[in-house]
């Protein structure tokens, strides 16, 4: 028995010497030390010694053992850190290598058109009002003197979800939303998008931008709105630029006019972008109705007011020369990277 543990021992040595994977060590310790193994079949025929014999044996039997787990242990630490120093030369990185450009966004060009409008309003005192894109048909259409039959509420115009409850068509309800919440003075503009029943083109869109701007207070006049818009036009297109009101309707204004800009591609000589009359119409506004006013609770005595609209997709088509609005909803990178 003492020459066959020996050779056991010598026999396990031999093989972990050799073994190349974790599994060959498995594999090792189960051909020696399992339940099956070479070493537990001398153990279980210990029976048929005298105690003496057994005795000797059984220590015998727990050195062999004990040293073939040595030799596991050192032989699985062995194959881990090879394959450990293996992974790692294989995942070595070369630091003087260039590493790979992140490309950096762009701001959109409505985004940069909303920002720079803004700036101007906020230099002039206009604070930033918002309302939700989900609008009461009341706030969008009835509190704007807007009638039961004026055509913009005809399912051909307007996005509808329930008899009361609409898509808004324009940024317009903000001024009610204000006036109820607000006590004059009040000098408020509300960037926001809008949507309609158009038909894509290269110039609708169902969805799109408006800023719509408010002012409320004692002594306001035709000349103070001609005022704030000729500043504005000036500052958002160049110091040269002039300013033409000409009569129009709105429900919720009265009186009402839209306002052309001389073109600012041309100075006014006449192009393509102005179509030869050198005027580019950019916004609608008025002096704000008397029945507006009266559903914030506004004494229409005391106080006055005018309201302007102007859409966010025409002003950045005309001033950075874009020909279709459907470019600034394509999401086509090579497009919006033109404007960084």
């Amino acid at each position: 028995m003492q020459e066959r543990l020996k050779k056991i021992l010598e026999e396990a040595r031999q093989e972990l010497s050799g073994a190349a994977s974790v599994k060959d060590t498995e594999d090792t310790r189960i051909k020696f030390l399992g339940k099956k193994g070479q070493l537990t079949e001398i153990l279980r025929s210990m029976g048929s010694l005298s105690p003496e014999e057994r005795k000797e044996l059984g220590q015998a039997a727990n050195q062999v053992r004990a040293e073939i787990e040595a030799l596991l242990a050192d032989t699985a630490s062995r194959i881990k850190e090879k394959a450990r120093e293996a992974r790692f030369r294989a995942e070595a990185i070369d630091v003087t290598e260039p590493g790979k450009p992140a490309k950096l966004g762009t701001k959109h060009p409505i985004t940069i058109t909303i920002e720079e409008i803004a700036r101007v309003f906020k230099s002039m005192g206009f604070s930033l009002a918002e309302g939700p894109e989900v609008e009461t048909v009341f706030n969008n259409f009835d509190a704007l003197n807007a009638g039961p039959y004026h055509p913009s509420r005809d399912l051909s115009d307007t996005f509808y979800i329930n008899d009361e409850i609409l898509l808004r068509t324009q940024t317009s309800p903000v001024q009610v939303r204000t006036l109820l919440a607000q006590k004059p003075p009040i000098r408020v503009f509300a960037p926001g998008r809008c949507f309609r029943c158009d038909t894509p083109d290269a110039t609708h869109s169902p969805m799109f931008h408006q800023v719509e701007g408010l002012v409320v207070d004692e002594g306001i006049t035709m000349a103070d709105l001609k005022g704030v818009l000729d500043s504005f036009a000036k500052q958002m297109f160049g110091p040269e630029t002039k300013t033409k009101f000409r009569p129009h309707h709105f429900p919720f204004t009265e009186p009402s006019a839209e306002m052309d800009v001389s073109c600012f591609k041309c100075g006014g000589k006449g192009c393509r972008v102005c179509k030869g009359s050198g005027w580019i119409e950019i916004l609608g506004c008025g002096m704000v109705h008397p029945n507006v006013l009266k559903v914030g609770g506004v004494d229409t005595e005391r106080y006055t007011g005018f309201a302007f609209g102007m859409g966010v997709e025409r002003i950045a088509m005309l001033k950075y020369g874009i020909d279709d609005i459907r470019l600034l909803y394509e999401n086509d990178v090579r497009f919006i990277e033109q404007f960084k």
